[in-house]
């Protein structure tokens, strides 16, 4: 009789873990689903980035969530606020396009970036060394809207792993306690 009292609740504990485990695959795979749609909805490969510089300020803050489209729905214009990445250079950037030139016989065309809070041109130590224009390939959306402070968390991990692994055992611990 005992046993079988003993087998009952393993089995239960089991059935919580396994139904906790699922739970987690569900929410993973949603966030996941999410994100995919976000891709193709917006066409881009990173359709949200956080900012993690000062570089646009006071317009575009650091850690605020910027949300990305293609540039392929429309042309980009002098004004425009683009992600561009540098071949060389692991961290996308985000900066206003000063200058336009478009190829007239194809769909090509050259950019002139600058952040908002510099003083100069982003030939001027940004693109790699001898390059002077973005070209097409080098965009990876356009901003199409933000959330203020929203990616702090995420420049805080980044910058701080330490808290990274605290939050990452204290959401463990508490899995482990909801038993």
């Amino acid at each position: 009789m005992l046993n079988n009292v003993r087998q009952s609740l393993r089995s239960i504990r089991l059935r919580g873990a396994a139904t906790q485990f699922i739970g987690l695959g569900i929410i993973v795979s949603m966030a996941l689903i999410m994100w995919q749609l976000l891709v193709l909805v917006t066409g881009s490969k990173y359709p949200v980035v956080v900012v993690v510089s000062g570089s646009m300020e006071p317009g575009i803050q650091r850690g605020d969530v910027l949300f990305l489209i293609t540039v392929r729905n429309r042309p980009i214009r002098s004004g425009d606020i683009v992600v561009f990445k540098i071949e060389g250079k692991d961290i996308p950037i985000v900066h206003r396009v000063i200058k336009v030139h478009r190829q007239h016989d194809s769909n090509t065309f050259s950019l002139l970036t600058k952040g908002d809070a510099n003083l100069w041109d982003d030939s001027d130590g940004i693109y790699a060394d001898g390059q002077l224009w973005l070209e097409d390939h080098h965009i990876i959306g356009r901003v199409i809207g933000y959330l203020p402070y929203f990616g702090w968390a995420t420049i805080i991990m980044g910058e701080k792993p330490l808290i990274k692994y605290l939050l990452l055992g204290g959401l463990s611990l508490l899995a482990v306690a909801s038993h």
